[in-house]
C-alpha cells in the first residue's frame, strides 16, 4: 500500500505578502511495511507533510496517490483513504470529544459502517493493544492522564484497522516511562502486522532507536533521506539546520578523537556498548 508524492508543492496564502512555500517540490515513495522518522525544527514542513499523506490538505501543485491512484483526482474516496492512512495527531484532545473512552474509539468504525457490536469488539481490541486498562473504558475521555489519552487517540485510529499510522509527537509531554511504553507498543504493532509506521519525533534518540529510515525536512525542503546511520553520519550539517544526532553520535566521536578505535556510526547503547568493549580489548591486546 505505497504512497507516493511527486514534485509536491504547498504554499500557505499565495499571492499575498503572506505568501509561505511550506513545502518545495517534494519526492517521495514510502512502501508498505516501513518504520520511517520524520525530523525538522519548528516550521520545517513536518506536518504539513503528513497532512498531505492521507488528503488532509490538498497540494498546491504536484501529485500524492496511493496504491498508484491520485488522491485528488475526481470520485477518489478519500474517506476511505483516511480510514487505511490514519493520522494521530500531537494534541489527542483535536481527536477525542464522545462521553466516554469506548465510545470515542467505536467513532471510527462506525463511521466505516460497522454495527455498535462490531464497533465495540474493535474498539476493546485497540484499546488493550495499546495498554489501555479495562477498568477505564467507561471514563470521560477528558478526566484521563496525558499519556492514557494519547493511548485513547491511537487506539481510535487502530480500530478502523489502517494499513498506514502516522503520528504526530506521540510523546510530547510524556515522562520516560510513558513515552518508552508507547513507543515499544508502537514497535510492536510494525513488527506483528507489519504496518506502516511513520513518525515525526523531535527526539532523536527515539528516531535512533526504532526507525530504519528518517526523513529530514527543513524549510519545505527534503534534505536527507536515509537510514538513521547515514543521516546522523551528518551531524555537523543536522546541527547547521536546527537539529542533533543522538548523544551517542557525539560520545563515540569524542572516544575516536581521544584515540579509541570505536565504531563512530553507533547510534544507540547497544551498538555503542559493543563497540566501546571492543576497542578496549584490542587496546589492551595490543599493549601485552
Amino acid at each position: 500500500m505505497s504512497i507516493e508524492l511527486k514534485n509536491v508543492t504547498y504554499t500557505y496564502s499565495p499571492g499575498t505578502s503572506y505568501e509561505i512555500h511550506a513545502l518545495k517540490d517534494i519526492n517521495l515513495n514510502i512502501p508498505d511495511g516501513q518504520f520511517i522518522g520524520v525530523i525538522g525544527h519548528t516550521g520545517s514542513g513536518k506536518s504539513t507533510l503528513i497532512q498531505h499523506l492521507n488528503a488532509l490538505i490538498q497540494p498546491t501543485s504536484g501529485t500524492v496517490s496511493y496504491n498508484g491512484e491520485d488522491v485528488w483526482a475526481e470520485n477518489y474516496n478519500r474517506r476511505a483513504l483516511r480510514s487505511e492512512v490514519g493520522l494521530v495527531f500531537q494534541y489527542p484532545e483535536h481527536q477525542l470529544f464522545e462521553s466516554d473512552v469506548l465510545s470515542d474509539v467505536c467513532f471510527g468504525p462506525m463511521n466505516q459502517g460497522k454495527s455498535r457490536e462490531e464497533a465495540e469488539e474493535e474498539a476493546k481490541k485497540a484499546l488493550l493493544q495499546v495498554g489501555f486498562k479495562e477498568k477505564n473504558f467507561k471514563k470521560s475521555p477528558f478526566d484521563l492522564s496525558g499519556g492514557q489519552k494519547k493511548r485513547v487517540a491511537i487506539a481510535g485510529v487502530l480500530a478502523m484497522k489502517p494499513e498506514v499510522l502516522i503520528l504526530d509527537e506521540p510523546t510530547a509531554g510524556l515522562d520516560p516511562k510513558g513515552r518508552d511504553e508507547i513507543l515499544d507498543e508502537i514497535a510492536a504493532l510494525h513488527r506483528e502486522k507489519r504496518m506502516t509506521i511513520i513518525l515525526v519525533s523531535h527526539s532523536m534518540e527515539d528516531i535512533a532507536k526504532y526507525v530504519e529510515r528518517i526523513i529530514v525536512m527543513n524549510h519545505g525542503v527534503k534534505t536527507f533521506d536515509d537510514a538513521p546511520k547515514k543521516v546522523f553520519a551528518h551531524y555537523k550539517e543536522l546541527e547547521a539546520i536546527g537539529l542533533a544526532a543522538p548523544q551517542i553520535t557525539y560520545i563515540m566521536h569524542a572516544l575516536k578523537e581521544k584515540g579509541l578505535d570505536v565504531d563512530t556510526s553507533a547510534i544507540n547503547v547497544d551498538e555503542a556498548t559493543t563497540s566501546i568493549l571492543r576497542a578496549l580489548w584490542k587496546k589492551e591486546e595490543d599493549h601485552k
